[in-house]
């Protein structure tokens, strides 16, 4: 009999070993399952939306916090610099050394161009104080801190200025000088050092305008040597700055300011310079003579012109560390018109480029002579025959570049030691005839021409007139040379036809001792001159003679006896009598290359009078009685004279 055993059920009690999927396993689980599954994914987005919205709010939070901060920072740095006074900012934190150098760049009629080297920087920190300082709490040192890295972080500013006015600190309604800067940068630095190594080197043109009121200049000069110091007021009408470099665009261009009606006083004490008074306690300001001195003068000729070397030295006020290159500046030198108020153009030079030097600085100048105008002769005589006969002048020095007003009066100096321009004088061959009351002289008048050093131009002595006082001997020395005193002639002569002769001075007084006899022709005395060998150190030199014929021997008033002596030493001496000469002389010569023309006149023609001159003359006894008078007594008895025996 078969049995069947029966097997118990299988109970699941747990997660079981998964069932290896056959060909009749369902490609799909059942729903309910899949409805679990997609739950998992929804809550972990909705966790992750809500970890987002934290971070974010929390970084908004953040954000809006940084910006308040920072514009509570930038607001509280931005009050403080619109609170600064620009007085303050351009005493206290702005620092400029120098200048270094200056070189002048152009110089025309609206003013001169300049190149200023210098040193500049902004001291920003004390500006805004934000300056380290130990004494700081956390929260301020924080702060500071905050505001020294923006500092750092804009590192400059461009800055447009208006066209600066400057004025004397004591009347500010006048202007002395305009400045025109251009833009221009000026780093900004925090907590810099005490020395002036922290400045950023500048170089800067300057268009510099005087005013043309020189009169207003000259007296603020004076006024501040008086003081000591120069004491003037800047102002400036407006300043723009904009943050970042002159050519540069960025973030830094958005900070931007404006400050008005800028004024500030700057006072620079004027410095000691050797061979002056020290400046200030009331010192007056020293004349131009003292300030430059003419160390060397040329003139040479040439076919069409005259031309002129010239060496001076002007002292040097500036520091020794500053450094000034000058161009070719033109002058010109005129000389007062006593006649007229417009100065006469005399030559015109320029100088050669040159850098200071200490203490002096050597200026070499060269030009040529102006034109001179028919009118203007008198007065070129009068300064020609001044320098050659050791006497300064009065010149003006002015520029075509500066106006008419700025020309300064200087002194021309004379020639030392004082010229003897003519030397050598005789009288040759002389003769002294006795006809009707008075005593004629005849000869040659015979001498040399000798210009001062540095003078080598070419001469031709046309005519002379010589103004001779004849002494019983030798002259006498003298404290000093026979001084013209002036034009005033006696009312007892008689005028001269010639109006071309130079009036006659009158007679010194008192009368030297010894002198007896005075000759001076009624007219010019034709005259040859023939250029001769100079000596060393002197000019050019020419041999000059000319023919007296018939002059009248004017006995000098109360020296009757001084002449009776002198002519009996004539007749009854063996070898006659020495007599001495001595006086003036004017010549007519014309200078080749000398642009001087006028009616009637050779070109380069020029009269030079008042030239000293001192020599002897030996007259015998048939000089003497040379004549057609048979009785010398009867002569000397008309002029009331006599013959000691």
């Amino acid at each position: 009999m078969n049995t069947v055993e029966q097997l118990p059920a299988h109970v699941d009690k747990g997660k079981g070993r998964a069932l290896e999927p056959t060909e009749r396993t369902p490609l799909l689980g059942s729903s309910s399952t899949a409805i679990e599954e997609a739950t998992v994914p929804a809550d972990s987005r909705r966790r992750l939306r809500s970890t987002l919205t934290t971070v974010f709010l929390i970084s908004l939070s953040i954000c809006i916090l940084g910006f308040v901060i920072i514009a509570l920072l930038a607001w509280s740095y931005a009050s403080r610099a619109s609170h600064l006074k620009p007085e303050d900012i351009l005493n206290d934190d702005l620092v400029f050394a120098g200048p270094d150098r200056v070189d002048v760049l152009n110089i025309t009629d609206d003013g001169v161009w300049l190149n200023v080297r210098g040193r500049i920087g902004i001291d920003a920190g004390r500006a805004i104080d934000i300056g380290s300082d130990p004494d700081d709490g956390v929260f301020r040192d924080i702060w500071k801190t905050i505001g020294r890295w923006s500092v750092r972080t804009l590192d400059r500013v461009s800055v447009n200025m208006t066209t600066i006015r400057i004025t004397p600190e004591y009347d500010t309604s006048v202007t002395l000088v305009y400045l025109d800067i251009p833009p221009i940068e000026l780093p900004l630095s925090v907590d810099p050092p005490k020395d002036m190594s922290w400045l950023t080197p500048v170089s800067r043109p300057v268009h510099v305008r005087l005013t043309s009121n020189s009169t207003v200049v000259l007296q603020f000069l004076k006024d501040s040597w008086r003081r000591g110091a120069l004491a003037v007021r800047a102002e400036v009408g407006q300043a723009t700055i904009r943050g970042g470099g002159l050519n540069s665009e960025s973030w830094r261009s958005n900070f931007r300011g404006k400050l008005s009606n800028i004024r500030t006083s700057i006072h620079i004490r004027l410095p000691s310079i050797p061979g002056l008074p020290h400046p200030g306690k009331n010192v007056p300001f020293p004349s131009i003579a003292n300030l430059i001195t003419l160390k060397s003068f040329n003139v040479s000729s040439e076919p069409d012109k005259l031309i002129l070397h010239a060496t001076a030295s002007v002292l040097n006020p500036a520091s020794p560390s500053f450094n000034l290159s000058v161009p070719s500046l033109p002058f010109v030198i005129s000389v007062p018109n006593k006649n007229d108020t417009t100065p006469i153009p005399l030559a015109s030079v320029s100088s050669v480029p040159f850098t200071l030097t200490h203490p002096n600085i050597t200026l070499f100048l060269d030009g040529s002579v102006l034109p001179i105008s028919t009118k203007s002769f008198s007065v070129i005589s009068s300064f020609v025959t001044r320098y050659l006969s050791g006497e300064p002048n009065t010149i003006l020095v002015s520029s075509p570049l500066l106006p008419p007003a700025y020309a300064v009066e200087a002194e021309f100096p004379a020639p030392i030691p004082r010229p003897q321009i003519l030397r050598n004088v005789t009288i040759k061959d002389m003769k002294i005839k006795p006809t009707g009351s008075v005593f004629l002289a005849s000869g040659i008048v015979q001498g040399r021409v000798v210009l001062p050093a540095g003078m080598h131009v070419g001469l031709d002595i046309l005519r002379v007139l010589p103004d001779v006082l004849i002494f019983d001997g030798e002259v006498p020395p003298s404290p000093g040379p026979i001084q013209v005193q002036g034009v005033l002639m006696d009312k007892n002569k008689k005028k001269h036809a010639d109006p071309d002769l130079p009036e006659e001075p009158p007679l010194p007084d008192p009368l030297p001792e010894h002198a007896f006899g005075h000759i001076r022709p009624d007219s010019w005395l034709p005259a040859v001159s023939v250029p001769a060998t100079a000596e060393e150190g002197d000019g050019a030199a020419y041999a000059i003679s000319a023919k007296v014929v018939d002059v009248p021997l004017e006995v000098l008033p109360g020296r009757q006896k001084e002449f009776s002596n002198f002519v009996g030493k004539v007749i009854f001496g063996s070898e006659g009598a020495t007599a001495g000469i001595q006086g003036f002389a004017a010549v007519t010569v014309t200078v080749e290359g000398l642009p001087l023309h006028g009616p009637g006149r050779k070109d380069g023609e020029i009269v030079l009078s008042g030239l000293p001159f001192q020599g002897s003359v030996r007259i015998g006894k048939r000089s003497l009685l040379m004549g057609h008078e048979p009785n010398l007594e009867q002569v000397l008895d008309n002029l009331g004279l006599s013959i000691p025996l």
